[in-house]
């Protein structure tokens, strides 16, 4: 809980996001209501609003605008074919993982590809949840666009945050060696995975096998190695476990009542937007105590349904398990070796532009790189995830995962003190300032380079008197960047199976 509480919200941005999440969403189940349509249909409108506020990602505001008008043209035929398909449990099973295998594969296609892959399965998916009939695909049809209506008018109008502050765009995915074609490889192990899950699932329960395949779904998204998709895993069953105890106390009790059911579903909605950053667990805490909320309102929970979500969750988590451990597998070494070259590598474009701005040039510019390179430190962080978890029994691995964090941090700090003293206009070039920056980018050269040795670690020079303040800020910065990368290449050279020892 202290993590959701001090991680960093430039802007607050998390938090607006989340309170508009909760408007959005507010007006599409109230839009659904004065329409006139049945429950079903209201909780289907709800979810195709919060898919839309959550799941796109475009880096400019028409491109949300644009993947967002796409989204029922991809998910509305995939509904229709789900609900015709409810009395034929074969084919509605094969169209199901043909659905995953394509929703995988489509992110190839960046941000817009990843939205309506996700689209399209949770229409699929809600259409299991809610037992679907042909009979209802009006009613559902007209709350999903009445949904998509109500969440674009306050995300693209009322309260449109990304005109302001456009996110920054997401790292491309891992294509070096050993990764190439990740979104293929992606998409074959979540489509065996899901199977495992469905066959296993169905023989759990016939009615709510479906958890067990959007389990294994889900944990696939955003990762790139066998160990970040274990540990997604695990964080899931965390969270759905906390997440059903919370439900006995809190949604049981109430039997469906709608007000205060209506207010605890607004509570969870916001919290699936401000957790989902800093700790997937939590987030998924949010989503179960929801979900046995909507399964209230429809008038069929009870403790033993839970346990059922439960015992699902540990299926499609299992299933996930063996299809990343069996299937293509990538080792969370290459993943990570990948990120942190291009995290390196983002440093020394940084550097480059901040020398360059300092000897006069007004167009070079280091705040995309400072952006960029916050986005990758995630990256590493996330893959990093598997060697840092306290049940990692591994301890030198540990100890050399915790020592790249902490060097790498450390870059990033002497880069942005970098990039501010560039962007003083006072800030005058010193001759000092080339050969630093060349320095820099020496280091970066061998960090990786086959049989190069590390580079010893600079001495810092002593700050004479005539020279510019900001010359002799930016100069700091630089041999702290170069003592760092000069540090990293300990860990980041050393064997990842021999014993490792702290330098």
């Amino acid at each position: 809980m202290k993590k959701i509480f001090v991680a960093p919200d430039p802007g607050r941005l998390r938090l607006r996001t989340s309170l508009r999440a909760v408007l959005g969403i507010a007006l599409a189940v109230t839009a659904a209501e004065l329409a006139g349509l049945p429950l079903p249909a209201s909780i289907l409108g709800g979810l195709a609003a919060l898919l839309a506020l959550f799941t796109v990602g475009d880096p400019t505001v028409r491109g949300q605008a644009g993947t967002t008008a796409l989204l029922p043209v991809v998910g509305l035929p995939v509904l229709a074919l789900a609900t015709t398909l409810h009395e034929l449990p074969t084919a509605r099973d094969a169209v199901f993982l043909l659905v995953v295998f394509c929703g995988v594969y489509a992110r190839r296609w960046g941000p817009r590809g990843q939205a309506l892959g996700i689209f399209a399965f949770m229409m699929i998916f809600a259409a299991q949840f809610l037992h679907a009939v042909p009979a209802q695909l009006p009613q559902l049809t007209a709350a999903v666009a009445l949904a998509l209506v109500a969440s674009s008018t306050v995300r693209f109008g009322l309260w449109c945050l990304e005109r302001r502050t456009p996110p920054p765009a997401a790292p491309a995915p891992l294509v070096s060696r050993g990764l190439a074609r990740p979104t293929t490889r992606l998409a074959v192990q979540n489509t065996l995975a899901c199977a495992l899950a469905l066959a296993v699932g169905q023989a759990v329960s016939s009615e709510r096998w479906y958890w067990a395949v959007g389990t294994a779904w889900w944990i696939f998204v955003n990762t790139s190695s066998r160990g970040e998709t274990l540990v997604r895993g695990f964080r899931r069953v965390v969270g759905t476990v906390v997440g059903i105890a919370a439900g006995l106390v809190v949604a049981v009790p109430l039997h469906g009542a709608a007000a205060p059911t209506a207010a605890l579903v607004a509570v969870c909605v916001f919290g699936i937007f401000y957790t989902a950053g800093p700790s997937y667990s939590w987030m998924m805490f949010f989503v179960t105590v929801m979900a046995g909320l909507l399964y209230g309102l429809l008038g069929v929970l009870h403790p033993g349904l839970l346990a059922l979500r439960f015992e699902q969750t540990l299926v499609g988590a299992l299933g996930a398990a063996l299809a990343v451990a069996l299937v293509l597998p990538v080792t969370t070494h290459a993943a990570t070796d990948a990120w942190i070259q291009r995290a390196v590598r983002c440093v020394r474009d940084c550097t480059a532009a901040s020398a360059r701005r300092l000897a006069g040039d007004l167009h070079a510019d280091p705040s995309p790189h400072v952006a960029e390179l916050e986005l990758l430190l995630a990256r590493v962080r996330l893959s990093l995830a598997p060697l840092l978890h306290p049940l990692n029994p591994l301890r030198h691995r540990k100890a050399r995962a915790r020592q790249v964090m902490t060097h790498l941090d450390d870059c990033a700090a002497q880069v942005r003190g970098l990039a501010e003293v560039a962007a003083d206009p006072a800030a005058s070039h010193d001759a000092r300032l080339t050969a630093a920056c060349q320095r820099v980018e020496a280091v970066v050269g061998t960090l990786f380079a086959p049989g190069a040795e590390p580079a010893t670690t600079p001495e810092t020079p002593a700050a004479t008197a005539h020279h510019h303040p900001g010359a002799e800020r930016a100069l700091a910065h630089l041999h702290s960047l170069e003592s760092a990368l000069t540090a990293l290449a300990h860990p980041v050279r050393s064997s990842p199976r021999a014993p490792f020892a702290a330098s």
